[in-house]
């Protein structure tokens, strides 16, 4: 994997030599010639990795960390001294700043290279320690924000697939919830956030979920609507999850009926794919994403499912990719692929193969998330 850089430096020369030398061995690297620019940078790109002067025109390295430091944007990227002035007190007081390292300009290239190899190499690991501790502690506890499996419902046949971006968690969710032998919840969310913060959130979400479903079919409701409404309303009333903000698809199949009520908060239109006519149809949802309003302004869709029917939700990760031009978002493009793999017998698995397999690993962005419904 490549790893990103932002040098910053008010030589040109210095800037030039380190990033020459870094980018043979696998960097990609972005210049700054003052902390202004830099800025300019950091709001296009994160990178894994700051490496910058300190003596510096109208604001030096001191200050420029300082300003990441007060952004929660940027405050946990590894930032590297590289100066010329590598006294006692100065060293201190750039390693009081949480800064990872301070490496002397009169340091051989090569030598800066491995240093910043080994800062990386160092930070993936503990990462991955984390990771799996995080893990473990939450297999422990049981908590998950995506099930095992997707159970059998009678006539109809639910998958799903989720690949998290770079083995972070995101703030994507799924849940299936079964009320009796005729009703099945299927319920799609994604946290606005990245990484952890979000992952942590969507367990919260899905608690409240899971409780406003129960409690409204024992009450008598089933509405995919009102049920988001309730749910909606106390996201908006808790003091956390009021200011933290997630799109959610909610899905009731009902199997008698053959049919399936569907409501979205902000969500992407869920795709439904016709046997008979072949036709793929994009249903858009009506309401806000959840914790805006308490008036969601929540609307539902009755489906019809007829045998060989498929019914596809997804989260936005699913549409946005790395192109020649950076990060894209394209709804649009991932129906036209989608079409050419719906209404097969192995359409979870061409799906799988196509949109989810380890190649296309480097293209993807944010966690992906998609839910399949068919009717048997």
């Amino acid at each position: 994997m490549v790893k990103k850089i932002l040098l910053v430096d008010d030589d040109r020369f210095m800037l030039q030599l380190i990033c020459r030398a870094l980018g043979t061995k696998g960097f990609s690297c972005r210049t700054a010639k003052s902390v202004k620019e830099a800025l300019g940078l950091l709001f296009e790109e994160i990178p894994d990795i700051v490496l910058s002067d300190y003596s510096m025109p109208e604001i030096d390295g001191f200050e420029f960390r300082r300003v990441l430091l007060r952004d929660k944007r940027y405050r946990n990227i590894p930032f590297v001294f590289y100066t010329s002035f590598a006294d006692e007190n100065t060293m201190r007081q750039g390693l009081e700043m949480q800064a990872v390292d301070y490496i002397d300009k009169s340091t051989p290239v090569h030598l800066v290279v491995s240093k910043l190899n080994n800062i990386l190499d160092t930070i993936r690991k503990q990462h991955e320690k984390s990771l799996f501790e995080i893990g473990a502690a939450a297999e422990a506890l049981n908590l998950r924000s995506v099930p095992v499996a997707a159970p059998k419902v009678e006539d109809f046949k639910l998958q799903f697939l989720y690949q998290t971006y770079n083995h972070f968690p995101g703030g994507d969710f799924i849940d299936f919830i079964k009320t009796d032998e005729n009703t099945t919840f299927v319920v799609l969310g994604d946290v606005m956030g990245k990484k952890w913060g979000a992952w942590f959130f969507s367990f919260n979400f899905l608690s409240y979920i899971r409780s406003a479903i129960r409690l409204c079919v024992f009450d008598g409701i089933s509405s995919p609507a009102r049920i988001l409404n309730k749910i909606n309303r106390i996201v908006c009333l808790d003091p956390v999850l009021g200011d933290v903000l997630s799109t959610l698809t909610l899905m009731m199949i009902d199997r008698s009926a053959s049919q399936v009520s569907y409501a979205g908060a902000g969500d992407l239109p869920v795709i439904h794919y016709s046997r008979s006519s072949g036709e793929v149809t994009c249903i858009r949802s009506k309401g806000l994403l959840l914790g805006i309003y308490e008036d969601g302004l929540y609307e539902e869709d009755i489906i019809d499912m007829a045998p060989g029917d498929q019914l596809i939700a997804i989260t936005d990760g699913m549409i946005d990719f790395v192109g020649e031009n950076g990060k894209t978002s394209d709804y649009t493009i991932f129906v036209e692929k989608l079409s050419l793999l719906l209404g097969q017998n192995d359409t979870y698995k061409k799906i799988k193969s196509e949109m989810f397999s380890e190649s296309i690993e480097e293209t993807v962005v944010d966690d992906r998330s998609l839910v399949i419904i068919e009717k048997e």
